[in-house]
């Protein structure tokens, strides 16, 4: 089962990885030679676009089906929304996301109940 906090942290990873272009690191190392670099840089672009911060930057469906079927140029992803910042709204917030516990988009607050 994975938390909240593995799922930013994958996203910071992913992030981190694209700006220091090694984006191909997250890529899983079984695959070999199954793919091809640069269709798996294409859907590592595409990815990063579909969690930027602000909602008018993320492509639509119809774009990313658009981007993935044809040769076209892509934006560059812009730092995701994913990442801790002390909320004035919800001062509390930042240890609950530390911990798992919730979201820290400041539209939703999702707990977690006991499994």
């Amino acid at each position: 089962m994975f938390t909240i906090l593995d799922v930013v942290c994958s996203y910071l990873q992913v992030w981190e990885l694209w700006r220091q272009d090694k984006a191909l690191e997250i890529v899983d190392p079984s695959l070999k030679e199954l793919y091809h670099p640069r269709e798996a840089l294409k859907c590592i672009q595409i990815g990063l676009l579909c969690v930027q911060e602000d909602a008018t930057d993320r492509p639509s469906m119809l774009a990313v089906v658009f981007m993935l079927c044809n040769k076209t140029e892509i934006p560059s992803p812009k730092e995701p929304a994913f990442l801790f910042r002390k909320s004035d709204k919800f001062p509390d917030i930042a240890s609950d996301v530390e911990d798992g516990l919730c979201s820290a988009n400041e539209v939703t607050i999702t707990e977690f109940a006991g499994s």
